[in-house]
C-alpha cells in the first residue's frame, strides 16, 4: 500500500507545474492559455497570503493555510515535491509520524485521480465561502464518487494556538480516504500509451500532454473542418437538385465558431473517458472553458453582422444614412459582447474586475466631458437619422442656407447650396434649428397679386376675375378645390387682385414651367378685357402763390381750376 501511495505521489510530481504558479498566473492565463502553452496551470497557484484584515486577528501561516485555497494548493505542492512530512501538516488527524505521512500520500492520490477540476472555485477568503451558516468553520473542496456513494472532500478551520486558526483537511474526510484509495486503479491513458511518452518530460510535463495540445487539438479542429466540407457538399447537392439551379454554391453548415464548440465538446468527452491527473484535468477544463467563451463571443459577433447586412439589404425602410447608424450599433453591441466574455473569463479565474471597471467609469466621464460637443453631434445625428427628418437628395432651408443634402453623417450633414458650394453643418446645430424641407412639398403654392390701373372699371374687373377662375379651375395641373380669385384692396397706385391656387408638380422646375404658363395667360386675360396692369406711380399737384390769391381773387380761382398736374412715373423692374 505504501508503495502504491509513493507511485501515486510520483505521478503527481510528473504532471504538476513547477511551483503550482503564483496568484499572478491566474491573471495571465487568459492571454497565455490560447497561445499554446500547457506549462501554465492557471488555477494551481501558490498559497496566497491572508487578507490584511485577517492578519490583524491571526498571524500569517508560513504554509499558507490561512485560506481554503491556500491549504489545498499548499498540500498539493508538498505532495508533488514528495515531501510527506510537510503534506501531513495539512491534515487534521491524530495520527503522527509514518501513519500521518502515509495518509497524506493516499489523500494526494485520491485527489489527483478523483477530485473534480474546480480548483479555481476554492475560496480565497480567510473565512471561507461559508456554504453552511451553521458550520462557518467548514468548507467544501469538491465531491468525488465512491463505491458507497458521493464523498465530500471537506476542510475545516482549526485553532493551532500560536499558529492561529488554520484550514486543514477534516477528520471526517480523512476517515474515508483509505477505503477510497483501495478503489483506485491506474489511469486508462497510461495503459495504452508507450512508456517513453509517459516517462519523458518537458518542463515537468509528460510528452504526451505536449503532443495532445500541439498535435491533438489541431487534428480535432481539422476533423471538424472536414465534417463541415462533407455536410456542405451534401446540402449543396440537395439544394441544387430541389431548386433546379446548377450554379448555386454550397452553404456553410458549420462556421468557425460552431467548429470551436465541437472541438470543446470533443475534449470534454475525452476528459470523461480518459483518466488524467488533477492538474492535467484542471488545464484541459480551463482550455475547454476558453474555447467555449471564444466560440460564443465569435458566434454572437457573426450573428450581429448578419443581422446588420440583412437590414441593409432586405429592408426598404433602411436607406440614406441608416446603415451608418446600424454600423455604429453593431460595433457597440460587438464591444459589449467582448466585454461580457472578458468579464465572465475573469470571474471564472477569480479575478474581481470591480476596481478596473470603476477606473474605466471615471475615465469615461472625463472623456465624455472633453468630447461633449462631439457626443452632442453624434447623438443628434442618430436622432435625425432615426426620425428620418433628413434624407440624401432633400432640398432644405436651414436658416439662411438653402441647398440639397448630399450626405448625412453621424457628426455632420453636408449640403450643396445654390451657389454650388458645400456647407458642412454639425448635427447638433441642425437639431436646434427650424428645418424646412422644400422637396417634401406635396403641392406648390401659386400666389401672384395682380395690380390693375385705377382707370379699370368694375365691369372689367369682374370679367377679368371670372376668366382667371375659369383658367385655373380647368387647368389639369392645378387643384381646382383650392382656386381663389379675389379683389382684395384699393392699393396706393393699383387695384389689387389676389390669385390663390395649389399646383401639382414633380419638382421645382416643373412648377416654374406651370407658373410661367399661368402668368402669361393672366396677362392675356387682362389685355382682352381692355385693362392694363398698373405700375408704381405718384401724382403731384402744384398750387399758385398765396400772394396772388389776395390781390387777384378771380385770377387765383382760375389758377386753381387750371392747375397743372405733374405726373412722375417710377417703374420698378
Amino acid at each position: 500500500m505504501l508503495r502504491a501511495a509513493n507511485e501515486g505521489v510520483k505521478r503527481i510530481s510528473m504532471n504538476a507545474s513547477d511551483n503550482c504558479m503564483n496568484h499572478l498566473g491566474r491573471t495571465a492565463v487568459l492571454f497565455l492559455v490560447l497561445l499554446c502553452c500547457p506549462v501554465v496551470w492557471p488555477q494551481v497557484a501558490a498559497p496566497k497570503p491572508a487578507a490584511p484584515e485577517a492578519q490583524a486577528e491571526s498571524p500569517k501561516d508560513t504554509l499558507g493555510r490561512n485560506t481554503p485555497r491556500g491549504a489545498v494548493l499548499g498540500f498539493l505542492s508538498a505532495a508533488r515535491k514528495g515531501n510527506s512530512e510537510i503534506a501531513a501538516l495539512y491534515l487534521n488527524t491524530p495520527l503522527r509520524g509514518a501513519d500521518a505521512q502515509q495518509l497524506a500520500r493516499q489523500l494526494a492520490v485520491v485527489l489527483d485521480r478523483r477530485l473534480p477540476a474546480r480548483l479555481n472555485e476554492l475560496s480565497d477568503n480567510p473565512d471561507g465561502s461559508l456554504p453552511d451558516p451553521l458550520r462557518p468553520d467548514e468548507d467544501i473542496v469538491g465531491t468525488i464518487g465512491t463505491a458507497e456513494g458521493d464523498l465530500d472532500i471537506l476542510i475545516e478551520r482549526v485553532d493551532r494556538g500560536k499558529s492561529g486558526r488554520v484550514w486543514l483537511f477534516s477528520r471526517k474526510t480523512l476517515a474515508s480516504i483509505p477505503e477510497v484509495f483501495q478503489e483506485l486503479s491506474a489511469p486508462a491513458v497510461e495503459n495504452f500509451l508507450p512508456e517513453f511518452l509517459v516517462k519523458t518530460q518537458l518542463v515537468t510535463i509528460p510528452l504526451f500532454q505536449w503532443l495532445a495540445f500541439f498535435v491533438g487539438m489541431p487534428v480535432l479542429y481539422g476533423l471538424t473542418g472536414l465534417l463541415n466540407r462533407i455536410l456542405s457538399l451534401g446540402f449543396g447537392a440537395l439544394r441544387r437538385h430541389f431548386q433546379g439551379h446548377a450554379h448555386l454554391q454550397n452553404p456553410q453548415i458549420l462556421p468557425s465558431p460552431i467548429r470551436l464548440l465541437l472541438l470543446a465538446l470533443a475534449i470534454r468527452e475525452l476528459l470523461l473517458r480518459v483518466g488524467l491527473p488533477l492538474l492535467a484535468r484542471q488545464f484541459w477544463s480551463t482550455t475547454v472553458l476558453i474555447l467555449v467563451i471564444a466560440a460564443c463571443v465569435w458566434l454572437l459577433i457573426l450573428v450581429n453582422g448578419w443581422g446588420e447586412r440583412y437590414l441593409v439589404e432586405h429592408r426598404r425602410g433602411i436607406k440614406g444614412s441608416s446603415p451608418a447608424v446600424l454600423r455604429l450599433a453593431r460595433r457597440v453591441i460587438d464591444g459589449l459582447v467582448l466585454l461580457a466574455g472578458l468579464l465572465f473569463t475573469l470571474h471564472h479565474f477569480g479575478i474581481n474586475p470591480t476596481a478596473a471597471l470603476a477606473g474605466l467609469g471615471v475615465g469615461g466621464i472625463a472623456v465624455a466631458l472633453a468630447a461633449q460637443k462631439t457626443l452632442e453631434n453624434l447623438i443628434a445625428g442618430i436622432s435625425l437619422i432615426a426620425d428620418q427628418a433628413v434624407h440624401v437628395g432633400d432640398t432644405l432651408k436651414l436658416g439662411d442656407t438653402v441647398g440639397t443634402v448630399e450626405e448625412v453623417g453621424l457628426r455632420s450633414t453636408r449640403i450643396r447650396t445654390l451657389d454650388r458650394t458645400v456647407v458642412c453643418v454639425p448635427n447638433g446645430q441642425i437639431a436646434m434649428m427650424s428645418l424646412e424641407t422644400l422637396s417634401a412639398r406635396d403641392k406648390f403654392w401659386f400666389h401672384p397679386v395682380v395690380g390693375l390701373r385705377y382707370e379699370t372699371t368694375p365691369v372689367q374687373i369682374r370679367s377679368i376675375m371670372t376668366d382667371v377662375r375659369i383658367l385655373l379651375t380647368q387647368h389639369a395641373s392645378l387643384d381646382s378645390s383650392s382656386v381663389r380669385v379675389s379683389f382684395i384692396r384699393l392699393g396706393v397706385f393699383s387695384l389689387d387682385l389676389d390669385i390663390f391656387a395649389y399646383v401639382f408638380a414633380r419638382d421645382w422646375n416643373h412648377f416654374l414651367e406651370i407658373q410661367e404658363e399661368m402668368l402669361l395667360s393672366v396677362m392675356d386675360i387682362v389685355q382682352r378685357a381692355g385693362a392694363e396692369i398698373a405700375f408704381p406711380s405718384q401724382t403731384m399737384y402744384v398750387a399758385a402763390d398765396s400772394s396772388d390769391k389776395l390781390t387777384h381773387p378771380t385770377r387765383a380761382r382760375g389758377a386753381g381750376r387750371d392747375a397743372e398736374a405733374l405726373h412722375e412715373h417710377n417703374v420698378h423692374h
